[in-house]
């Protein structure tokens, strides 16, 4: 089997693979590069919208869930992530029916508004403005038609499901 290294300068330093201590240290790497989601698919351009997203099981109540991330590709789909260390046994089945849990109740009472304001919150936290972020991360000029598209989106139930651990 081929081994990955990673070039230094001019040395190559051989790439070992290790069990992270801890799910918070994923989550904080892929907040930072989304990238490191692709699995086969290219994530260029994805912007983070909120990390420990609340999700409410009702209209007007409160969180009930909190999933580890959510994104947005240039296409306006919201793409939930949820970390789980690989150790964890219930990786396998329960979190396909936590993110089930999460999409349909993220389809049902997330609004384009609040996806909004949590992206313009993150992109204030990068010293930058929503709309400064859209242009430079995705390309996207106008932000109207952009978080319309999302909202379209959400309407369809549109979205992307991704559990890395």
């Amino acid at each position: 089997m081929g081994a990955i290294y990673l070039r230094d300068g001019d040395e190559f330093v051989a790439m070992h693979e290790a069990k992270y201590e801890a799910e918070v240290v994923l989550q904080g790497l892929l907040a930072e590069h989304p990238e490191i989601l692709a699995g086969g698919e290219s994530t260029a351009g994805w912007v983070l919208v909120r990390r420990e997203a609340g999700i409410p099981d009702a209209a007007g109540t409160s969180s009930r869930w909190a999933l580890d991330h959510l994104f947005l590709d240039p296409a306006g789909v919201p793409t939930l992530v949820e970390v789980k260390r690989s150790s964890d046994s219930r990786a396998r089945r329960e979190v396909v029916a936590q993110m089930l849990d999460y999409a349909a109740n993220a389809t049902a009472f997330w609004r384009v508004e609040l996806l909004r304001s949590w992206f313009d919150d993150e992109a204030r936290r990068a010293g930058s403005t929503g709309a400064e972020m859209l242009l430079a991360t995705l390309g996207i000029e106008d932000e109207d038609v952009f978080w319309s598209t999302v909202q379209t989106n959400l309407a369809a139930e549109r979205i992307r499901l991704v559990c890395r651990g």
